[in-house]
């Protein structure tokens, strides 16, 4: 398929494979299929402390994800947690891990060191869902 564009040149800045008013720039939503939407919407308000915006009764919960909407949806009969992860960013990972460890979350292990620059490291530590589904706080920490 080819676009003909008034005055450009393929030549341009933008070379020939550039294609006008086409662009996916901002993520809406992520939805997460679960089998109890009851039980996940607890585990992600109570436990995790996110703040449902919405609920469609017995379909979807809609939690504010800071930008990005975190959709439950009630699906019974599929899901394949291990498809998914989700990673939040944390100011002070050691501190979110500690309150979420007291909130009753299960975490795989303590944060740890997954890569890093000259001045500081990313830690990152993961626990699963209700339904399987990984999710992992990051945070970056400034060498000493």
């Amino acid at each position: 398929m080819s676009y003909t564009i008034p005055g450009f040149q393929e030549s341009d800045k933008w070379g020939p494979s550039f294609v006008p008013f086409v662009s996916l720039s901002k993520v809406g939503q992520v939805i997460l299929p679960v089998k109890d939407l009851s039980t996940s919407t607890s585990f992600y308000r109570d436990k995790s402390g996110m703040k449902v915006k919405y609920a469609i009764a017995d379909e979807f919960t809609f939690f504010d994800g800071g930008g990005i909407e975190l959709v439950l949806r009630g699906s019974p009969s599929s899901t394949h947690p291990d498809l998914t992860e989700i990673v939040f960013q944390v100011q002070d990972v050691q501190g979110m891990y500690s309150t979420l460890k007291s909130n009753g979350v299960v975490f795989s292990y303590p944060p740890r060191a997954v890569t890093g620059n000259a001045e500081s490291q990313l830690f990152a530590s993961d626990f699963r869902d209700p339904d399987g589904h990984v999710l992992s706080i990051t945070g970056w920490v400034r060498k000493q």
